[in-house]
């Protein structure tokens, strides 16, 4: 048995809402947390526990594990790399960013790279090496738009096709798909340039849900009804990376960021200071709050490099200071770690840290299902636990109960 005592416990209160507990201890071991006490009980049941296995958290908070469903690649290592010790790298890199578990995502490669690629996330997630958990894979793309490509391959692009998906469909737990290119239910109509949403055959959403596979919205240029209809009418419940590479809100063309913020579904923000701007996450915080945002890092391998030249998706990315950029100046992904987001996040918002802690535990093992096991510290759940300071420094990080970071 094992225990943190003196920190700050960020727990969820009678409403599921979390909230912050002073003065008590955290008692866990490797099959889960085991109870969460007042020092007096702490001290009656637990008082001789050796001092090898106590954390005095010292006033620090005490978290649920940080999920990252949306991260390509740090340390060097890319998911898309066919050889050398990539997961190894993610998981500790992850770990030592506060992170639990994770979604290595995937790019818009030929197919058989793709498929090499979930190949090896699934023998990943067979082993349990050291770091944060994998907990599957985010498919981005192939199934996306053309027109909103960002850096993404478009001789890559392909027609969203759930046979094609269903040998990997214990390995995929997110998958990007641009709604607006689902085939046309009447397959002798030629594609137009804009389709009402009942034009089209949407049974790769239901083939996907029936998999247990989640469905995001991205890389679409998806108009305002096509994208709300996804969400009201298909199920459709996540948005990858609001704002970048979909349509924008514009007041008279609410576009895909418009159904994103006009409906219940949860969304994705890179909160760099580079990909959105910190009017637009107060924007954002105030229409989502902490139930309809995930915080995620779209991170590339140059995260932890510092400034150079790296490859991302086949392209050349040139990194200087906190942008990624590639040739012709279009941002790629971010080389921000997850901790840091937060905090950012936080200082741009003046969000209380309790409730921006939601958007990287309870709200992402919701969106993926998970939260029965995960995202929140309660006696049954998992030991997956992240202690920090007020700066969001990363003091610790336990995975199942074992010390990661």
């Amino acid at each position: 048995m094992k225990a943190i005592v003196q920190g700050r416990l960020i727990l969820p209160d009678e409403n599921d809402d979390f909230v912050i507990a002073d003065g008590k201890a955290l008692v866990y071991d490797e099959t889960g947390i085991q109870a969460i006490v007042d020092p007096e009980t702490y001290n009656k049941k637990y008082g001789n526990l050796p001092m090898d296995d106590v954390i005095d958290a010292d006033g620090a908070y005490v978290s649920p594990g940080f999920l990252n469903v949306h991260i390509h690649g740090c340390g060097g290592a890319d998911t898309m790399d066919h050889e050398g010790d990539t997961f190894d790298i993610l998981r500790e890199e992850q770990a030592a960013m506060g992170v639990t578990g994770f979604l290595p995502t995937t790019m818009t490669c030929p197919w058989e790279q793709i498929a090499g690629a979930l190949a090896r996330v699934r023998a990943a997630m067979q082993q349990h090496g050291r770091g944060a958990d994998i907990l599957g894979a985010h498919m981005e793309g192939p199934f996306i738009s053309p027109a909103e490509k960002g850096s993404q391959e478009e001789t890559n692009i392909l027609p969203a096709d759930f046979p094609k998906l269903a040998p990997f469909a214990d390995v995929v737990r997110l998958v990007t798909l641009a709604p607006e290119e689902l085939p046309l239910s009447d397959t002798t109509k030629p594609h137009p340039t804009e389709t009402t949403p009942e034009e089209h055959d949407w049974s790769f959403i239901e083939q996907c849900e029936k998999a247990g596979i989640t469905v995001s919205i991205g890389h679409t240029a998806a108009t305002y009804e096509m994208a709300a209809a996804a969400v009201r009418s298909h199920g459709v419940h996540h948005f990858t990376h609001l704002f970048n590479a979909m349509t924008g809100l514009h007041h008279r063309r609410p576009g895909t960021v418009g159904a994103a913020l006009d409906t219940d579904a949860r969304v994705e923000l890179i909160c760099d200071n580079i990909h959105i701007a910190p009017a637009v996450q107060r924007l954002v915080w105030r229409l989502k709050g902490p139930a309809g945002l995930i915080l995620v890092t779209d991170s590339m391998r140059a995260c932890g490099l510092g400034d150079g030249t790296y490859e991302f998706g086949g392209h050349e990315v040139t990194v200087r200071g906190e942008r990624a950029l590639l040739a012709d100046g279009t941002i790629a992904a971010s080389i921000a770690t997850l901790n840091h987001c937060i905090q950012r996040f936080q200082a741009n918002t003046g969000a209380p840290i309790e409730q921006v802690i939601e958007t990287v535990t309870k709200t992402p093992a919701k969106d993926l299902g998970l939260y029965a096991e995960r995202g929140s510290l309660a006696p049954g759940k998992r030991a997956d636990i992240t202690i920090f300071d007020r700066q969001v420094e990363i003091l610790h990080t336990i995975v199942g109960g074992v010390p990661a970071y």
